[in-house]
């Protein structure tokens, strides 16, 4: 749960339209639900790559945050 707490944090100093890329050993799809149910309408998340070994993800704000 603190690496989700560290990414929130990181995705909180984002300004609109911004965003990190976060590079896991799993799917992060907990997160995705995570972040639907405190931040619905407030971020872009986009797959790069999904495993099986590495699954890279792309999660920003958006314009309108």
């Amino acid at each position: 749960m603190y690496r989700h707490q560290r990414i929130f944090e990181t995705f909180e100093s984002l300004k609109p339209g911004e965003n990190f890329l976060l590079v896991n050993d799993h799917d992060p799809k907990p997160l995705y639900y995570q972040f639907q149910a405190e931040r619905a309408g407030e971020f872009i998340w986009n797959y790069v790559e999904q495993g099986p070994e590495v699954w890279s993800v792309v999660i920003g704000k958006t314009k309108e945050s």
